[in-house]
């Protein structure tokens, strides 16, 4: 339950167009002051669009809101700022040589008195303390944020949104997509303490269990509208399936068949592979089928991905169709035919100041030019027929990667893997920040893939490895875990470090 009645955020007729095109249609949607309300829905739903009306990004073509009973307009990110709202973006723009202080109050710094006006780095630290007095907070602001984990990183943005007294609202934009889960209970934490505070969160996330695990109440959009809002006491005594109500009916089912194949030709082998960070794994990826990997932040699951594409040096032996390879560097295993899918897509998988026709064919630039041109029409024919076979919405093949969500991004990092025409394709973290709607498209390609080619799903999340795999083991500090039949026994195996019994 909320910690109090009183209704801070009152949104009535929210309706939104892009030309010819309604994003948002007759939204009402509502929010009490101490309440931590997660806005759910997948990508296209329509919750991007309200938060952006919201936050003073776009500017609405229908309906009112107010904030605190006063009506609000809110055109600019100022409007919104001054009317009390503040928004974390899923990846906070901070600046890694600067403390935690310093980025709280980044363009407020204040000077000393003086010809020269410099920074009051004392008035700074003093400001700090006292807004860590108003949201008693474990953390140390004056690290550099480069040396603060992600946890603390992300702290640093919300108390920079906390900074002004008037904020009432707080939006949160996917915060747990890149923590662990200790690094998550302690932002979870923080959000309790702001809960009790009084302030108002909008919580936007993928990861459908944590709505059971913080929030008060959910809302879910999809086509623009709001088709439901339910406290998650209602959704647990009553069995809502929240899928469902994101998908529609016959909506809820994420994963594709499995082909109870075994007997594909062998593509990639692994024995007693070690490097700095896991030791003696062995695997075997087959044509026609998915091999899954689970294992947790620091089990090795990363480190491996990276070993066998090259990335870091490692010990054993490494089999390509049956031929003994050693991959010096990620260009050597691309020329083999090994196309990695990185977790972290943005600064390992895609340029993201390009557009979705040069990020596409990046990863065979051989097949994308002739005698040193580009062949710019049959780059745009291909990039077209990829985006339709991995439904990027909206197909603007002209458009920067940073104009796209996470899932589009995600769907365009695997649109350059197919350009490639890999024979083995290693997927790490595939749908960390991906909403569930794009997660069904994702996965009925990995399994599209696994006809022609060798896949390999590298995950932190349990349910993913075991409802997408054909075959399955877990990492545990480093070391291999096998004999995990079911789901319950690969989880154990990944957290405890055995198969359960």
């Amino acid at each position: 339950m909320t910690s109090g009645t009183r209704t801070v955020l009152d949104m009535r007729g929210i309706e939104k167009r892009f030309g010819d095109v309604k994003a948002l249609g007759h939204v009402d949607f509502d929010l009490d002051a101490g309440e931590i309300h997660a806005l759910l829905g997948v990508n296209g739903a329509g919750k991007s669009t309200l938060i952006k009306i919201l936050s003073g990004v776009y500017v609405k073509s229908g309906g009112t809101i107010a904030v605190g009973g006063v009506q609000h307009e809110l055109g600019t990110p100022r409007a919104a700022i001054e009317a009390g709202i503040a928004t974390v973006q899923q990846h906070p723009e901070l600046v890694g040589d600067l403390t935690g202080a310093e980025n709280i109050f980044l363009g407020h710094e204040g000077a000393r008195p003086g010809l020269f006006g410099r920074i009051d780095r004392a008035d700074i630290a003093r400001r700090a303390e006292a807004l860590l007095q108003r949201f008693p907070i474990q953390i140390d602001l004056s690290r550099r944020v480069a040396d603060m984990p992600a946890v603390d990183r992300e702290i640093v943005a919300i108390l920079h949104a906390l900074r002004l007294e008037n904020t009432r609202i707080l939006i949160l934009d996917e915060p747990t997509s890149t923590l662990t889960e200790r690094e998550k209970a302690s932002l979870f934490s923080m959000m309790r303490m702001l809960r009790k505070a009084g302030i108002a969160i909008i919580y936007i996330t993928h990861r459908l269990e944590e709505v059971y695990e913080i929030a008060d109440r959910f809302t879910v959009f999809r086509g623009g509208q709001k088709v439901a809002c339910h406290t998650v006491a209602e959704a647990r005594g009553k069995a809502i399936s929240i899928p469902v109500l994101m998908l529609g009916a016959g909506g809820g089912l994420t994963f594709p068949p499995r082909t109870g194949r075994s007997d594909g030709a062998v593509v990639l082998e692994a024995e007693g592979l070690s490097a700095d960070g896991f030791a003696n794994v062995s695997l075997t990826a087959r044509k026609g089928e998915i091999l899954g990997i689970f294992g947790l932040v620091g089990s090795g699951v990363d480190e491996l991905s990276k070993a066998l594409f090259g990335a870091i040096p490692s010990s054993g032996a490494l089999r390509l169709e049956g031929r003994d390879v050693r991959f010096r560097s990620p260009a050597e295993a691309l020329r083999a035919g090994i196309f990695l899918v990185p977790g972290d897509r943005r600064a390992e998988g895609l340029t993201l100041d390009e557009n979705v026709i040069f990020n596409t064919v990046a990863a065979n630039m051989s097949r994308a030019s002739l005698g040193g041109l580009m062949r710019f029409g049959a780059n745009r024919r291909a990039a077209r027929e990829l985006a339709q076979m991995v439904d990027l919405q909206p197909m603007r093949l002209d458009r920067d990667l940073r104009g796209f969500s996470g899932g589009n991004q995600q769907k365009v990092v695997i649109a350059r893997g197919l350009y490639r025409q890999a024979k083995c394709y290693i997927f790490v973290e595939p749908t960390v920040g991906v909403d569930i709607g794009a997660r069904s498209r994702i996965y009925a390609l990995m399994r599209e893939i696994s006809k022609d080619a060798a896949v390999i799903v590298m995950s932190s999340d349990c349910d993913e490895v075991h409802g997408v795999a054909d075959r399955t083991l877990a990492l545990y500090k480093g070391r291999p875990i096998e004999g995990a039949a079911d789901r319950d026994q690969l989880l154990h195996a990944g957290i405890m470090g055995g198969v359960a019994a």
